[in-house]
């Protein structure tokens, strides 16, 4: 089964409209099975690692994970459509 681009746009305007952390903790547990969530969160805190201007190996090491989804990560922080580097900033996690 494949998204048509209207099932985004309600999935983009549901994130959207999330008011507070509680709310987006009752949602992402809802929508997403434990092992989705626990991955997503990973992935968040080596986007985190690399966005404090850890280099790739480090943040293989300290997080226990390959180095090739470190890689990917990377990739998407550099090339992505700027939404790691935005949230990072945001969230005041990049270097100074």
């Amino acid at each position: 089964m494949t998204s048509d681009k209207k099932a985004l746009r309600d999935l983009y305007e549901l994130f959207s409209s999330i008011e507070d952390e509680k709310e987006s903790e009752m949602l992402l547990r809802d929508i997403l099975t434990p092992q989705e969530l626990e991955t997503i969160a990973e992935r968040w805190q080596l986007i985190q690692a690399l966005g404090s201007g850890m280099s790739q190996r480090d943040v293989a090491k300290k997080c226990g994970v390959s180095i090739s989804k470190i890689t990917r990560g990377s990739h998407e922080l550099q090339y992505g459509s700027g939404g790691f580097r935005h949230f990072l900033e945001k969230l005041h996690m990049t270097r100074p």
